[in-house]
């Protein structure tokens, strides 16, 4: 299907440019959401009559976001989850959880602005791109921890679940040589 787009569409083109998309992608995104109208001479005097307003109202859309990307760049985020000893969590961080915690900074981003290809399920220091605006991308930092004093150690680049899992591994080790040389013992009298 052709269509006539009304904003920048990733991947797609630009304000103005015509087209061919497949029909779904036109009919269950673009059109519903007014981010295109469908390529007929109608459509097209239409836009033709309306182009100075469109693109006035993005290039609005797009200094607003680019004012939030300036508060936004480089911002580190805190989210305290509870997690096992080797960092796993025992659940995961997801793009609501960064819009949530983003709102307590008191910023308002939508839940599809965050890019996050899969959830982040260790405690660690993460980062995480905002698409603002088809033009306007910044990109924050999200420290998962276990607690606030853990958030503080790993933003000042201490690794804490290699720390944690070291001192458990050394101590399980020595436990277990001397167990197993226990076990020796019994193994002869048999």
């Amino acid at each position: 299907m052709k269509v006539i787009l009304l904003e920048r569409i990733g991947r797609t083109g630009s304000i103005g440019d015509e087209v061919a998309v497949k029909d779904g992608f036109a009919r269950n995104f673009l059109l519903p959401q007014g981010k295109a109208l469908r390529a007929t001479e109608a459509n097209r005097k239409k836009f033709e009559a309306e182009r100075a307003h469109i693109e006035k109202r993005n290039d609005d859309r797009k200094n607003a976001a680019a004012g939030i990307a300036e508060g936004l760049n480089g911002r580190e985020v805190i989210i305290i989850r509870q997690a096992g000893e080797t960092g796993q969590l025992y659940g995961s961080v997801a793009s609501r959880d960064v819009v949530e915690a983003l709102a307590a900074d008191g910023y308002t981003i939508q839940r599809s602005q965050v890019d996050l290809a899969d959830p982040i399920k260790s405690v660690g220091v993460h980062t995480v791109s905002l698409n603002l605006h088809a033009e306007v991308a910044v990109t924050i930092t999200v420290n998962v921890a276990r607690s606030t004093d853990e958030a503080a150690r790993q933003s000042a680049g201490e690794d804490v679940t290699v720390t944690v899992y070291e001192d458990d591994a050394d101590g399980d080790f020595a436990a277990g040589q001397k167990d197993a040389k226990q076990d020796d013992r019994f193994d002869d009298e048999v």
